[in-house]
C-alpha cells in the first residue's frame, strides 16, 4: 500500500493561506451550484458536554479525485481546560482505489474554510461599500472572519461583542497590533448592530443572540455557529424577514438556523432564496438592491474541506512538508515504519 502523508496543524498553517482557501472554497461552491459535485454528507453525534460531527465531500482538483472525511469534536467548555473548543482530523482517500492519501489536523482548515465561506458569501450578498462589521463571538472564528472579510469589503470599523468580556479585550489587543481598522468593544449590542453593514455570529449558543429588530435594512448577516440541531444564534423572525441563502439547504433545514425558523412556523423550506453555490454559479441572483437584507446560514460544507485539502496536499508535495507513514505495517512507528516525505 502506498504511504500516507501525515500533516500536523503547524504544517497545515504553513501551507494554507486565507486568499488561496477562499478561491478554493468559491470554486467548490460553484461546482456544487452547477451540480458537478456529489452532494456532501454529514453525521452528528452528541456526547456529554459536547459532540462530534463527521462530514464527507470529494474533490476533483489536483492529480486525482479524492474523498475527504473530517471528524471534528466540539466541546465548548474546553478553553477552561486549556484545550481548543474544536479538535479533529481529516482523512483523505483516493476516490478510485480507497487508498489513504493523507491524514491531517483539521483545526486550521476548519477555521480558514469557515471564514472563507462567509467572505465568498459577502462578495455576492453584502453591499459594495459595506464598511462597519460587528462580530459576535470573539474566539478563533471571530478573528478569522475579520481578516477574511477585510479582503472582500472596505471595512473601516470592527465592533466586537462576546458574553466573555475578556475575549473581546484579547481580540481587540491582537487586532491593535495589525493593520486593522478602528476596533470598538460594544457595551450595547443592539445599538452596535443597528449601525452595522455586516454582522457575523460565531458562537456555540443554543438560544437566539441576534434579534430581527436590531438589524438594519440592507445588512448582510452570517450565522456561523449553528452546526447542530440544538445550536441557535439568529431570531427566526430575522430569517423570515430576510433573503436566506444556505450553504447546503438540506443541512440548514436539519441543523442550521433555518431549522429553527421552520420549527417556529415563520418560514417554509421553499422560502429560502438560494444556496450560495447557485449564486456563485450565476444560476440565482445575489444582491440586486441596497435595501435587501441577506442572511447566510453557514452550517459548514464538506466540499469546503475537500477543496482546502487539495491546496494543502499539493503544496505539501511541492514544499516537501510533513512525513509519510505506512499504516499497513504491523507497527508503523518502529524504525523504518515512517520516513520523511519522498516526492520522487
Amino acid at each position: 500500500m502506498p504511504d500516507t502523508l501525515v500533516l500536523s496543524r503547524d504544517d497545515v498553517a504553513a501551507l494554507l493561506d486565507a486568499k488561496s482557501c477562499r478561491a478554493a472554497v468559491e470554486q467548490a461552491f460553484r461546482q456544487h451550484g452547477q451540480g458537478l459535485a456529489v452532494p456532501p454528507g454529514v453525521l452528528g453525534y452528541h456526547a456529554p458536554g459536547g459532540g462530534f460531527h463527521v462530514k464527507v465531500g470529494e474533490s476533483r482538483a489536483g492529480r486525482a479525485p479524492f474523498v475527504a472525511v473530517k471528524t471534528n469534536a466540539n466541546f465548548p467548555l474546553n478553553p477552561g481546560r486549556g484545550l481548543p473548543t474544536v479538535q479533529g482530523l481529516i482523512q483523505v482517500f483516493d476516490l478510485g482505489t480507497g487508498v489513504p492519501i493523507a491524514v491531517m489536523d483539521s483545526i486550521e482548515i476548519t477555521i480558514l474554510r469557515t471564514a472563507a465561506a462567509t467572505a465568498v458569501a459577502a462578495r455576492y450578498l453584502a453591499r459594495e461599500g459595506a464598511s462597519v462589521l460587528t462580530v459576535i463571538g470573539c474566539g478563533v472564528q471571530g478573528r478569522a472572519h475579520i481578516r477574511a472579510l477585510q479582503e472582500v469589503r472596505p471595512i473601516e470599523r470592527v465592533q466586537l461583542w462576546d458574553v466573555d468580556g475578556s475575549a473581546c479585550a484579547r481580540l481587540a489587543a491582537e487586532l491593535a497590533g495589525e493593520a486593522c481598522p478602528d476596533v470598538t468593544i460594544l457595551e450595547d449590542l443592539a445599538a452596535g448592530v443597528r449601525h452595522s453593514d455586516l454582522v457575523v455570529t460565531c458562537t456555540p449558543s443554543t438560544r437566539p443572540i441576534l434579534q430581527a429588530a436590531w438589524v438594519a435594512p440592507g445588512s448582510f448577516v452570517a450565522g456561523v455557529g449553528a452546526d447542530a440541531e440544538d445550536k441557535h444564534e439568529l431570531d427566526p423572525d430575522l430569517l423570515a424577514s430576510s433573503k436566506v441563502v444556505a450553504d447546503v439547504l438540506d443541512q440548514c433545514v436539519s441543523i442550521g438556523d433555518l431549522h429553527h425558523a421552520l420549527a417556529a412556523g415563520v418560514m417554509r423550506r421553499e422560502d429560502a432564496h438560494a444556496e450560495i453555490g447557485q449564486i456563485v454559479a450565476g444560476l440565482r441572483p445575489g444582491r440586486t438592491t441596497d435595501a435587501e437584507t441577506f442572511v447566510f446560514d453557514s452550517t459548514g460544507m464538506a466540499l469546503q474541506d475537500a477543496a482546502a485539502c487539495a491546496v494543502v496536499i499539493q503544496r505539501a508535495r511541492e514544499k516537501r512538508r510533513g512525513f509519510h507513514l505506512d499504516f499497513s505495517t504491523t507497527n508503523p512507528f518502529t524504525p523504518g515504519g515512517s520516513h520523511e516525505v519522498d516526492h520522487t
